[in-house]
């Protein structure tokens, strides 16, 4: 039975809404005049503003990236696309032994195929990968969503700091390399 109160409920507050958008003016003038009533942002003549955090495109930091596949294997689309290879780098410390390290050749992402689901950003133990608000990025031909890590690079810019934890948090606050 509560269940059905809950559609009950749901039901009344789209009606609601449907009365006030239709009939802006309410009982004094019952004509319909949806274009009142609405709060349709006119895109692309008005911009909003993005929410914080918001989830626009993947952006990346080259430096940080060591072409461990972490983030193309997780992915539920295989949609990220990661080549490299390996070179040797000078010790750590003195008298250290030469390493050797992966340099990254290719970091793509497919946005035609991603879901933004945000596991690759989540499982880079590197931070590498971020979220950017940013959102205008349509392409005449789908083949053109292909984005490569110049352009992927070029949107670390308009990542913004992380938001402080609420009061009493043990977790510590994350920094943006810039």
């Amino acid at each position: 039975m509560s269940v059905l109160k809950g559609y009950i409920a749901g039901l009344k507050v789209t009606g609601r809404t449907f009365l006030r958008t239709m009939f802006p003016e309410g009982a004094k003038k019952p004509i319909p005049q949806p274009s009142k009533g609405a709060v349709t942002v006119q895109y692309p003549a008005e911009k909003e503003a993005p929410a914080d955090r918001a989830r626009g495109v993947i952006s990346l930091v080259e430096e940080n990236c060591t072409a461990c596949m972490l983030c193309s294997r997780a992915c539920p689309d295989w949609c990220i696309y990661i080549e490299g290879h390996k070179v040797k780098a000078p010790p750590r410390r003195v008298g250290g032994a030469v390493r050797t390290v992966n340099a990254l050749d290719r970091f793509d992402i497919d946005y035609a195929l991603c879901m933004y689901c945000g596991i690759c950003v989540e499982v880079c133990p590197f931070d590498a990968l971020f979220w950017s608000p940013e959102y205008e990025y349509s392409e005449p031909r789908i083949a053109d969503l292909l984005h490569d890590k110049e352009r992927l690079v070029e949107w670390h810019e308009t990542v913004p700091e992380f938001e402080a934890y609420e009061a009493g948090s043990q977790q510590k606050v994350r920094k943006v390399p810039r």
